[in-house]
């Protein structure tokens, strides 16, 4: 089982307006059903200037049946959550939720998005942490898709999302429930994010040292004749190192895990029509590490191809949350950690005792 990521903010203080009054400290946020009718607004800016409250910011949530307006506030010294509670319904308003609030949460909200979504992209692991800031949950949880359970609501304070082919997005809020406007935001969100890591696994063309250009793309089932071929000018010592035992070439049988790896992705090295190098990077249990293997024929190595392979397989593992690399290598060998250290990446001094380098992503 994958272990979860999650992301929390700490607990409210009194999030439900049923409960203990808290003392009036710092900033409050409070969600409010009011009727959509003229003056309904201002009659509430009106009783909460009587209650010395200063408004910082306010945000209108269309909501069926009415208006959910979401207003941050600093309240007066002494005024308790209950006493607030309580005058807003005597102006036939109904109060959600109140939970603690940052000023620095006092942002527009697309800006709080698009600053989100940046994190996200420069750092794939902060999935769960730009999915919290733009929902404002209490808790975000990344699982394997079958642990999501999207049925379960839990009256609109549950959310599910998927995030990809194989993982999904919990989120959680006790103060409030979500409203479509917040899940709108947040399924952009995840598809912008699907979107880049697309581009990502798209085809990059690279130059050797020889001044050679070669394409690295995902392999794909029709790419088989061409990585049989691959196998049989690779010379025995070559094939030996990438695979730990004597072969002379590959079984057919095997070329369509080598192309589509179990949860995985591969990298070919086109030039023309021949593939002349073949690397996969496939998810260990746990999600943080993921295995990779290269094989670069002998006619192309020593010549960068085996660096920016590894460097493109450093890329996707990244775009998909991975922390770290792990090689499996052959005792007293160290040209994957050579080929790392080339290819600009942080690796261990050498393979721990089960024989696997770890490279730091």
């Amino acid at each position: 089982m994958r272990r979860a990521r999650e992301t929390a903010r700490p607990a409210p203080l009194a999030a439900w307006p049923g409960g203990e009054p808290g003392s009036a400290t710092g900033t409050w946020r409070l969600r409010v059903r009011m009727d959509d009718r003229p003056g309904t607004l201002a009659r509430l800016a009106i009783r909460l200037a009587d209650l010395e409250c200063n408004i910082l910011g306010l945000a209108v949530l269309p909501v069926p049946g009415g208006v959910l307006d979401e207003i941050v506030l600093r309240p007066a010294t002494g005024l308790t959550r209950a006493q607030l509670v309580r005058a807003l319904r005597d102006e036939d308003c109904e109060c959600l939720g109140v939970t603690d609030a940052d000023v620095r949460e006092l942002v527009d909200s697309s800006a709080a998005s698009l600053a989100a979504a940046t994190r996200a992209i420069a750092d794939p692991a902060a999935l769960a942490d730009a999915v919290r800031d733009v929902l404002a949950a209490d808790m975000v949880t990344v699982v394997p898709g079958g642990e999501a359970n999207p049925g379960r609501t839990e009256g609109g304070h549950r959310a599910v999302f998927a995030a990809g082919a194989d993982r999904m997005v919990v989120a959680r809020r006790l103060w409030a429930p979500f409203v479509r406007q917040e899940l709108a935001r947040a399924e952009a969100l995840l598809c912008l994010l699907g979107a880049v890591r697309a581009n990502v696994a798209g085809p990059a063309v690279v130059t050797c040292a020889d001044g050679a250009s070669v394409v690295l793309r995902e392999g794909r089932p029709g790419d088989a004749d061409a990585v049989l071929s691959l196998h049989g000018r690779c010379s025995p010592a070559t094939l030996f190192h990438r695979y730990h035992t004597g072969m002379h070439t590959v079984p057919r049988r095997w070329l369509q895990r080598l192309l589509l790896p179990p949860g995985g992705t591969s990298v070919v090295a086109a030039c023309g029509r021949d593939v002349v190098a073949l690397g996969q990077v496939i998810p260990e249990p746990g999600g943080d590490v993921a295995e990779i293997s290269l094989l670069v024929e002998d006619a192309w190595q020593r010549n960068g191809l085996g660096a920016a392979l590894l460097r493109r397989l450093a890329v996707l593992a990244t775009a998909r949350g991975h922390r770290e690399l792990a090689a499996v290598c052959l005792p007293g060998t160290d040209g994957v950690r050579r080929t790392a250290l080339r290819a600009g990446l942080r690796a261990a001094p050498a393979p721990d005792d089960t024989g696997v380098l770890r490279i730091e992503l």
